[in-house]
Protein backbone atom coordinates (compact mmCIF):
# COMPACT_ATOMS: atom_id res chain seq x y z
CA UNK A 1 0.00 0.00 0.00
CA UNK A 2 1.38 3.52 -0.73
CA UNK A 3 -0.23 6.81 0.44
CA UNK A 4 0.94 9.86 -1.07
CA UNK A 5 0.50 13.11 0.60
CA UNK A 6 0.01 16.38 -0.61
CA UNK A 7 -0.71 19.86 -0.05
CA UNK A 8 1.40 21.44 2.95
CA UNK A 9 2.58 24.42 2.68
CA UNK A 10 3.26 27.52 4.71
CA UNK A 11 0.37 30.38 5.50
CA UNK A 12 -0.59 32.90 8.26
CA UNK A 13 -2.22 31.99 11.52
CA UNK A 14 -6.40 32.50 10.50
CA UNK A 15 -5.25 31.38 7.17
CA UNK A 16 -6.20 27.96 5.42
CA UNK A 17 -4.79 24.70 4.08
CA UNK A 18 -5.82 21.46 2.33
CA UNK A 19 -4.14 18.50 2.70
CA UNK A 20 -4.94 15.48 0.11
CA UNK A 21 -3.65 11.99 0.79
CA UNK A 22 -3.94 9.35 -2.65
CA UNK A 23 -4.35 5.78 -2.03
CA UNK A 24 -2.64 2.87 -4.05
CA UNK A 25 -5.84 1.06 -4.17
CA UNK A 26 -9.45 2.07 -3.29
CA UNK A 27 -10.29 3.77 0.32
CA UNK A 28 -12.85 1.84 0.87
CA UNK A 29 -10.72 -1.35 1.22
CA UNK A 30 -9.59 -0.13 3.95
CA UNK A 31 -11.41 0.30 7.65
CA UNK A 32 -10.29 4.07 8.26
CA UNK A 33 -8.42 6.95 6.83
CA UNK A 34 -6.48 9.28 8.94
CA UNK A 35 -3.94 11.62 10.11
CA UNK A 36 -1.53 12.09 11.92
CA UNK A 37 1.13 15.15 12.74
CA UNK A 38 4.61 15.56 14.36
CA UNK A 39 5.77 19.16 15.89
CA UNK A 40 9.27 19.67 15.92
CA UNK A 41 10.75 18.03 19.00
CA UNK A 42 7.52 16.90 19.98
CA UNK A 43 5.91 13.11 19.44
CA UNK A 44 3.42 12.02 16.78
CA UNK A 45 0.30 12.88 17.90
CA UNK A 46 -3.42 11.82 15.99
CA UNK A 47 -5.20 14.64 14.13
CA UNK A 48 -8.31 12.82 12.60
CA UNK A 49 -9.95 10.17 11.74
CA UNK A 50 -12.96 8.59 9.31
CA UNK A 51 -14.09 5.17 9.32
CA UNK A 52 -15.62 3.67 5.76
CA UNK A 53 -19.34 4.50 7.67
CA UNK A 54 -17.97 8.10 7.70
CA UNK A 55 -17.70 8.27 11.48
CA UNK A 56 -15.24 11.12 11.86
CA UNK A 57 -12.86 11.27 15.12
CA UNK A 58 -10.70 14.67 15.40
CA UNK A 59 -8.14 15.85 18.52
CA UNK A 60 -9.67 17.96 20.59
CA UNK A 61 -7.12 20.76 19.36
CA UNK A 62 -8.54 20.68 16.03
CA UNK A 63 -12.27 20.24 16.08
CA UNK A 64 -14.36 22.77 14.66
CA UNK A 65 -11.39 24.40 12.32
CA UNK A 66 -10.38 20.78 10.81
CA UNK A 67 -12.75 18.42 8.64
CA UNK A 68 -12.11 15.50 6.95
CA UNK A 69 -13.30 13.93 3.58
CA UNK A 70 -13.31 11.40 1.06
CA UNK A 71 -13.56 11.17 -2.52
CA UNK A 72 -13.93 7.91 -4.03
CA UNK A 73 -13.25 8.88 -7.54
CA UNK A 74 -9.67 10.33 -6.85
CA UNK A 75 -8.98 7.81 -4.22
CA UNK A 76 -8.08 9.99 -1.55
CA UNK A 77 -8.95 11.78 1.99
CA UNK A 78 -8.75 15.14 2.42
CA UNK A 79 -8.06 17.00 5.25
CA UNK A 80 -9.15 20.68 5.29
CA UNK A 81 -7.84 23.04 7.59
CA UNK A 82 -9.17 26.37 8.89
CA UNK A 83 -8.25 29.21 11.12
CA UNK A 84 -4.51 27.86 11.26
CA UNK A 85 -2.87 28.41 14.67
CA UNK A 86 1.27 28.35 15.31
CA UNK A 87 0.91 25.15 17.37
CA UNK A 88 -0.83 23.64 13.88
CA UNK A 89 2.70 23.37 12.39
CA UNK A 90 3.72 20.16 11.81
CA UNK A 91 4.95 17.36 9.27
CA UNK A 92 1.81 15.76 8.59
CA UNK A 93 1.42 11.75 8.37
CA UNK A 94 -1.82 9.98 6.53
CA UNK A 95 -2.60 6.94 7.63
CA UNK A 96 -5.03 3.53 6.21
CA UNK A 97 -6.00 1.00 8.30
CA UNK A 98 -6.78 -2.53 7.01
CA UNK A 99 -6.98 -5.86 8.90
CA UNK A 100 -3.51 -6.59 8.46
CA UNK A 101 -2.26 -3.54 10.15
CA UNK A 102 -1.58 0.65 9.42
CA UNK A 103 -0.35 1.89 6.56
CA UNK A 104 1.50 5.17 6.35
CA UNK A 105 2.35 7.86 3.82
CA UNK A 106 5.35 10.44 3.70
CA UNK A 107 5.19 13.51 5.46
CA UNK A 108 4.11 16.79 4.16
CA UNK A 109 5.10 19.94 6.32
CA UNK A 110 2.73 22.59 7.36
CA UNK A 111 4.37 25.43 8.68
CA UNK A 112 2.31 28.75 10.11
CA UNK A 113 3.45 31.83 10.83
CA UNK A 114 2.85 34.98 12.55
Amino acid sequence: VQLQASGGGSVQAGGSLRLSCAASRGIFSFNALGWYRQAPGKEREFVARITIPARTTFADSVKGRFTLSRDVHENTVNLQMKSLKLEDTAVYYCTAEDRDGTYWGQGTQVTVSS
